[in-house]
Formats: structure tokens, C-alpha cells, sequence
């Protein structure tokens, strides 16, 4: 007689949001209600053989998940076997494996090691202005020009430079879904990545083809004459574009025994469609509207914008309606709320910007004396010398002093990567309250860009009053009051502080079936808990500032002209 098991069953009622973005990995467990559990990160290496090259490895991103992983269900302090789903996000990272899913090298140095071209990598300017040269309908959706960050381009780049490597890859992923695939050992790729960064189609009627679970009819197309148009017909061959496309949250498959030993997790653990980085952080977000509105969801959804702010910053818009706007991206079908059109602006620097400016001052070094001394952050030094300077000089600081933020190019409104940044105003002080005065400059300058592509978009139709704002500088005063204030709009600051990990999550839970659908999901487990409101008073100071900011951009786009011999 088989003797019964004493062991209790375990309650499925966590879920877990993996995001890799730029310089880590990290994990989260999470509850239904959106509260995080534990949370643990892990560091990724770079690779940068030459300006502009930017380079990664999938070995060491899915090892480092898997630390991420394991450190928090450590923290958490739930079993595994709780986990009733997961999911990832990813920065939009294009990366090359051949039939046996080994790393073929993306790199000029020709190391296998890095297979991975960064989203940040902007080595194929060449090939983007060989796209954006055919005009072809698909750039449309693109804001009407293909970004340099965007993954034909780097394609084309590989081909033409690297064709050895070209050659032997048999499947070219976006991040997202190589990490699914690793996960699953299914080969499906997310309709937001796809429809994204690939152009594809995610609007148009869908195509037959064989799914996991037999015939389906896919969400959307490849505009398959626009790859033979640039060259990239090959592409097409095998399975190097993948063969399903599925909205995120779908279901793809339980972790195999592998997957599931080096996460630490239960083999089977439903695993959902991945995402975008910043697009995880939308879901994470737009809970709020959902919760506080008497309207229906999508009309609610329609005049808030969700602000995903790292290394770089995303401000992402949906509605019911596509609105084409030049130089934002999309309108993308879709690509993070199911059934609204997403327009997607972004700034290439943000918080890298914060931070060259810091380290590039000539108080760097007792800026770092200062906050060892003080247990501090450099930014709290900082925020403090500006506390100081405001009570003696009122609160117009860095009236003369004034920052062009286009230092890694300008992805939106202007969309134009080969720009670059200016700096007004310089004296001979290298004293701490000069670095505070460019520290606060650089931030002022970011949301000068905000507020430029807030207008752009507003002038394209939408009714934006409302900023949802996650990641680091929603950490710091200084950035929250300074956005509030230059954009003139509310700034919702979310329960969970980690909405991208959050917006992760919720995928899982959709996947796990804990939800009925993602904004089911977004509803319940998102919301805000505190709000920034504009000062009013500050709105004149500002108009000014956001006049120079404009005419900047003009003065650098003479001197280039002067420089070019008066050629236009």
C-alpha cells in the first residue's frame, strides 16, 4: 500500500518579473497585490571595442538571471514551488546564436563570447540612413525614420561586415525573447519586440502557421518586401526571425528541467511572452488610471504618459486611435496595452547624462570624499548644495547656465542620432555649488525634452496632463520637482517603486492564468501612492529656460553648417 506524502501542498501565490537592463539582471516575487517580496540583482559586462560599439554576452546575462533569480527567492523567503508564473523584460538588444543556440560573435574582434549588440550600439548609422533612404511604408511606424537603435539596421551591419558570422547564425532574437527561449526552449518572439524593433506589422490581418499547440493565426505580418528591399531577404530563411509572433503574457511553455535547475525554480513553471524593458515599466505604471478613473480603461488610459527613466528614458502614450507623429516612435499596435496603439517617445541619455556630468566636474573627486564622509549619494550632496544655494540666491538657480542634453544623439522628438550636446554658461570655478549648478542644469535639460515631446505629442492628438514616473531619478527631489514643474503636468509615483520588474511580473501572472487578461492584471496589481504637483509660480522661469533650450538646438545646427562650408 503506497504511503501517503506528508508534505503539505504549497500554494501557488507568488509570481516572479525578471529584467535585464543595461548594466544588471534582476529579479523580483512578487504577490497578487503587486507587493514585492524580494528582489536581488546581479552585474552584466560590457564590451566596448570602439566608440559607438557596445557589446554584450548571453552567456553571462543568463547566468547573471539565474543569480538574480536565486538571490531573490532567498530574500523573499517563499519556496519555489510557489511560483505560478514568470516572465521577462529586456533591453531591446539584438542577439545571434547558430543551430545548436551557441553565441556567434557580433564583434569586430571576433570573439563568440560577445554575441550580443547592445540597444545603446550605434555602429550602423550608415545602414540606417540606407533604410530610412527607401521610404517604405513600414516607416510609417517608425515616427517616419528607423532608428539606429532599432534591429535592421544592426542587422544589415553584421551582413555586410561580419559575414562569416552572418552565415553561420540561424536565429537572430531580440533579448526578450532569447531569454524566453532560454527559459522554455521554445523559439516564440513577442509581439511588442517584434512590432517594435523588427517592423513587423502587428496591425495588419494575421498569417496561418503552425503554433506550439497546432495551427493559429498570428497577430499581424512581416512586410517581407521591405527586407528584400534593404537586403535582408535571407533573413527569412530557417528560423532565424522566429515563426510565432503572440502577444505578451501569452503562454509559451512550463521551464524545462534545465531552465529550472539553474534558476533555482520548479520545472513546468508556466513562463509568459517577454517585453521591452520600458514597456514592462508601462504595465507596472498605468495601473493607476485604471484604478482611479470612473472611465472606461481605454479611455482612461489616453492622457497619461508613463515615463520609464534609466541610463535612458522612454515616455510611452496609448490610444484608441493611431496617431503618426514625426519623429516618435510607432504608432506601434499592441506593443504593451492589448488592442490600443502605443507611440513611444525616448531620450538616448538621461541618467547616463546625470552622471557624465557629475564625473565630468572638476568637484568629482570631493564630491565622492564628501559622500563617503557623509554616508550620503553624490545626488544628496548635491541636492543639499542646492537647498543651500536657494535659500541665499531664491529659487531661479542656473539661470545662465544651460545644457543642449543631445550627448548620445536625440531619439525623439528630432530623431536625429547624429546630434550632440552643448553647455552655456561655463565660468573658472571648480567648486562643489559649480557641479551642483550643472548637476541641476543636466537635469533641467532632460525635462526640457520631456516637456518637447509631451508637446509633440499633444500637437499629434493626444490630451497628456498626467506623468506616471518610475526608476532612479524618481529617487531623487530634485528630479521629480524640477519634471513636474517644466512639463506642467502631475506626477503619479507608483506604489511599487520597481515598476519595470512589477510590469515583468504581471506578464507571469497573466501566464500563469491568476488573471483573466493583462489589464485584469495591470488593475490589480499596480497603483500609485504618491503625487507631485507643478508649481504654478515656477512656469515663467521655465518658459524662459525652454526658449533657450530650443534655440540652442538651432545655434549647434548653424555651426555645423558653417563648418560643413555653409552647406545645408
Amino acid at each position: 500500500m503506497a504511503r501517503k506524502s506528508s508534505q503539505k501542498p504549497i500554494k501557488k501565490n507568488c509570481v516572479l518579473g525578471v529584467d535585464v537592463g543595461t548594466a544588471s539582471a534582476r529579479a523580483g516575487i512578487f504577490n497578487m497585490a503587486g507587493k514585492m517580496l524580494g528582489h536581488a540583482s546581479a552585474p552584466l559586462e560590457i564590451h566596448s571595442p570602439r566608440p559607438d560599439f557596445h557589446e554584450q554576452s548571453s552567456e553571462d546575462i543568463w547566468s547573471a538571471v539565474a543569480r538574480a533569480v536565486r538571490g531573490a527567492l532567498r530574500l523573499a523567503g517563499v519556496p519555489a514551488r510557489s511560483i505560478a508564473g514568470l516572465s521577462f523584460d529586456a533591453t531591446c538588444s539584438l542577439v545571434a546564436l547558430d543551430a545548436r543556440d551557441r553565441p556567434v560573435t557580433v564583434s569586430p574582434g571576433g570573439k563568440d563570447r560577445w554575441n550580443v549588440v547592445m540597444w545603446m550600439d550605434h555602429r550602423a548609422l550608415e545602414e540606417a540612413e540606407l533604410v530610412n533612404g527607401t521610404n517604405h511604408e513600414v516607416l510609417r511606424y517608425t515616427g517616419g525614420r528607423i532608428s539606429v537603435e532599432m534591429e535592421p539596421p544592426k542587422l544589415l551591419w553584421i551582413k555586410k561586415h561580419l559575414p562569416r558570422s552572418w552565415k553561420r547564425a540561424a536565429r537572430f532574437l531580440d533579448l526578450a525573447d532569447f531569454l524566453t527561449y532560454r527559459a522554455t526552449g521554445i523559439d516564440m518572439r513577442s509581439l511588442c519586440t517584434a512590432v517594435c524593433k523588427w517592423t513587423y506589422l502587428g496591425h495588419e490581418p494575421g498569417e496561418t502557421e503552425p503554433g506550439v499547440a497546432g495551427e493559429k493565426t498570428a497577430p499581424g505580418r512581416w512586410a517581407k518586401d521591405f527586407f528584400f528591399m534593404i537586403g535582408l531577404d535571407d533573413l527569412f530563411e530557417g528560423d532565424r526571425q522566429g515563426k510565432s509572433v503572440r502577444p505578451m503574457g501569452s503562454f509559451i511553455g512550463g521551464l524545462t528541467a534545465r531552465a529550472a535547475r539553474e534558476l533555482g525554480l520548479s520545472e513546468g513553471v508556466p513562463v509568459g511572452v517577454g517585453i521591452i524593458d520600458a514597456h514592462a515599466g508601462g504595465l507596472g505604471l498605468l495601473g493607476t488610471p485604471l484604478q482611479n478613473s470612473q472611465k472606461p480603461p481605454e479611455e482612461a488610459l489616453e492622457t497619461a504618459l508613463a515615463l520609464i527613466g534609466g541610463t535612458s528614458s522612454c515616455h510611452m502614450a496609448v490610444s484608441r486611435q493611431p496617431r503618426f507623429i514625426p519623429g516618435v516612435w510607432g504608432p506601434y499596435y499592441s506593443a504593451m496595452v492589448p488592442g490600443m496603439w502605443l507611440t513611444e517617445g525616448g531620450q538616448s541619455a538621461s541618467g547616463s547624462l546625470v552622471d557624465h556630468v557629475i564625473a565630468d566636474s572638476g568637484a568629482a573627486e570631493e564630491l565622492r570624499r564628501e559622500a563617503r564622509r557623509e554616508g550620503a549619494t553624490v545626488y544628496e550632496v548635491l541636492n543639499r548644495a542646492l537647498a543651500r544655494m536657494a535659500r541665499r540666491q531664491g529659487d531661479e538657480l542656473a539661470e545662465d547656465f544651460h545644457i543642449l542634453p543631445y550627448f548620445h544623439g536625440n531619439r525623439s522628438p528630432r530623431a536625429d542620432p547624429t546630434l550632440r550636446g552643448v553647455v552655456s554658461g561655463l565660468i573658472l570655478d571648480r567648486s562643489l555649488e559649480a557641479a551642483a549648478l550643472r548637476y541641476l542644469a543636466a537635469i533641467q535639460a532632460i525635462a526640457y525634452g520631456t516637456r518637447h515631446i509631451i508637446e509633440a505629442m499633444n500637437q499629434g492628438g493626444f490630451r497628456i496632463d498626467t506623468v506616471l514616473a518610475c526608476g532612479g531619478g524618481t529617487k531623487n527631489p530634485v528630479w521629480l520637482k524640477e519634471h513636474a514643474d517644466i512639463t506642467g503636468c502631475r506626477l503619479h509615483l507608483p506604489r511599487q517603486p520597481e515598476a519595470v520588474l512589477l510590469g515583468a511580473a504581471i506578464l507571469g501572472a497573466v501566464a500563469g492564468g491568476c488573471f483573466p487578461s493583462l489589464l485584469a492584471a495591470m488593475g490589480a496589481m499596480g497603483g500609485s501612492k504618491r503625487t507631485v504637483e507643478p508649481d504654478p509660480a515656477r512656469k515663467a522661469f521655465h518658459d524662459r529656460k525652454y526658449e533657450a533650450f530650443h534655440r540652442m538646438y538651432g545655434h549647434f545646427l548653424e555651426l555645423r553648417r558653417i563648418m560643413k562650408g555653409g552647406a545645408e
